[in-house]
């Protein structure tokens, strides 16, 4: 599976699952790190861990996508799932303030806000 068809349903699963400004950089040509970064908000620790939890879930048991690994699910305030090409960032919606990852990464050109279907 190519990396845009990935970041295409992991935010479709984010979505569904009623992720907070869901939001994708464009990162190919820009770094070695991934292709794209998702970030998305969860309103709490519950929903940050929920939204992580089910994210890996549905892309294994539906598609067979497994992450190379995740971390920090345990605390609720950020949580990473590494798919390779596409890493996806789970907030807490005051954390994501605090580490502004868009504007780290992001010149204007290569950020999007996903919209749903």
């Amino acid at each position: 599976m190519q990396a845009q068809q990935i970041k295409d349903l992991i935010c479709k699963v984010l979505d569904d699952k009623k992720g907070v400004d869901i939001t994708v950089i464009d990162l190919e040509g820009l770094s070695i790190v991934a292709d794209y970064f998702v970030i998305v908000s969860g309103r709490s620790t519950t929903q940050v861990k929920a939204l992580a939890n089910n994210l890996e879930e549905e892309l294994s048991k539906n598609y067979q996508v497994e992450p190379l690994r995740s971390e920090g699910k345990r605390d609720g305030r950020w949580a990473v799932v590494d798919y390779g090409s596409v890493v996806v960032h789970v907030f807490h919606e005051e954390t994501r303030r605090l580490y502004s990852l868009e504007q780290l990464w992001g010149d204007g050109q290569n950020v999007t806000h996903y919209e749903g279907e």
